[in-house]
């Protein structure tokens, strides 16, 4: 190599064009929200009634008596639903999706913060 010769960077927000349709990035989220929210909010419903594992095994073993109620019992969305609404689909579709949206609140608030950090990193870093 010369020594006047420029390395290129890959640019990540280009793709090569293969021939095939090229998936964008918002697309391929905004369907994975759609997607995520249909489970919480309709799929959900069709969930097992069964005891979840923890217990399941207490009463195999004879100690599901001895279980406590959890000190959040009395919140908004305990047992799986919203507090105030009988209808069962309706509160634990409801559920599903007010929890979908927190989840990802603080997951997007998260990013924000890490990418924040890391530019002021780049930022601050010798050479720039």
């Amino acid at each position: 190599m010369s020594a006047d010769s420029t390395h290129q960077v890959a640019d990540p927000t280009r793709t090569q064009d293969a021939g095939g349709p090229r998936i964008r990035t918002k697309m391929l989220v905004l369907v994975g929200i759609l997607v995520a929210l249909v489970l919480a909010g309709g799929v959900s419903y069709y969930a097992s009634g069964s005891p979840d594992g923890l217990n399941r095994v207490a009463a195999d073993h004879g100690f599901d008596e001895t279980a406590k109620d959890s000190p959040t019992g009395g919140s908004p969305f305990a047992d799986y639903g919203v507090q105030g609404i009988d209808n069962e689909r309706l509160s634990g579709g409801l559920a599903g999706v007010v929890g979908v949206v927190i989840v990802l609140a603080l997951g997007s608030g998260l990013a924000v913060v890490v990418r924040r950090r890391t530019r002021a990193r780049r930022a601050d870093a010798p050479g720039n």
